[in-house]
């Protein structure tokens, strides 16, 4: 089982089970900070990122799925939404995004356009110079780019 599939199988339960949508985490290995992203259709506060960090350390130190020092940070996933899985894009249709992929797909490692859909394991994303499918498998991060009207 890959470290991110079990941390996700650790803390999930964790922040569903305080009423709160789990969004996805990022472990940045460099500044050795592990980033949880946590949502609800009223917001999320610094009260709710603190109730959840609570839950989550006492897990995190029982279990210590991650050798070593880190820092643990609980966060709204923001107007620059990070996107984790395949429902995520498909909930996010017409929305424009970012990715980066872990090797290049017709010469590009990195997109900014619009989701057009989901078609299996493939998102569907929409620029100026066409439609491209590019498999889930090779995103490395994907966020929403936010739009502001004028």
């Amino acid at each position: 089982m890959r470290a991110q599939d079990r941390l996700v199988d650790l803390l999930e339960p964790v922040v569903r089970g305080l009423g709160y949508e789990w969004v996805g985490s990022e472990f940045d290995g460099h500044q050795r900070t592990l980033r949880i992203y946590i949502d609800s259709p009223d917001g999320i506060g610094v009260d709710d990122c603190s109730k959840v960090s609570y839950q989550v350390s006492g897990v995190l130190d029982v279990e210590d799925p991650i050798p070593g020092r880190y820092q643990l940070e609980v966060s709204s996933p923001g107007l620059d939404r990070p996107l984790f899985t395949l429902s995520h894009f498909e909930r996010f249709i017409g929305s424009l995004v970012k990715l980066q992929l872990s090797r290049a797909l017709e010469g590009r490692r990195r997109f900014k356009a619009r989701i057009k859909g989901v078609e299996g394991q493939d998102v569907v994303l929409e620029d100026e110079t066409g439609v491209f499918k590019i498999p889930y498998d090779l995103m490395d991060k994907a966020r929403l780019v936010p739009e502001f009207d004028n």
